[in-house]
């Protein structure tokens, strides 16, 4: 028997309510493809609302990057980003668009967002050695949200 649900109260979200969701969230998963292949990413984020963009690092303690692999690959990304509080209550985003490699002369105004509204997850030991850390934008050209209240 299938569990009985309260009326539905799942409604679009507004451009304001979006832009508080990867405001504040700082974290989420980031889609490539490859050919066929498809990899997902826990990643953590910036929110540049003025230029609608997404930053990420993608720290490379190796010679090679699996990640920076699928990122040069990808001709689209989609993030998503989500809440969910509760069973009948919850919201995601998911932004779509090019990514590109950060250029030089925007890492300032990079790690300044990334200071804002980021979540760095402890990874690794801060005595391992990085070979790189990688950075890239998310162009958003298209993004939709969701959400449910409870009743």
């Amino acid at each position: 028997m299938a569990p009985e649900y309260p009326e539905s109260n799942r409604v679009g979200m507004s451009d304001d309510e979006m832009d508080q969701m990867l405001t504040e969230r700082g974290v989420g998963v980031l889609s490539l493809a490859d050919d066929n292949v498809a990899y997902g990413i826990p990643l953590s984020f910036g929110y540049d609302a003025e230029l609608n963009r997404l930053y990420f690092v993608f720290l490379r303690p190796g010679e090679t990057s699996r990640k920076e692999d699928f990122a040069e690959q990808t001709s689209r990304a989609s993030f998503t980003v989500w809440d969910c509080p509760s069973r009948y209550e919850w919201k995601s985003v998911v932004v779509e668009g090019e990514l590109h490699p950060i250029a030089d002369d925007e890492w300032s105004r990079v790690n300044d967002v990334l200071d804002d509204n980021a979540w760095y997850p402890s990874l690794f030991s801060e005595t391992e050695p990085m070979q790189d850390m990688l950075g890239w934008e998310l162009r958003v050209d298209h993004r939709s949200g969701l959400q449910r209240r409870s009743a």
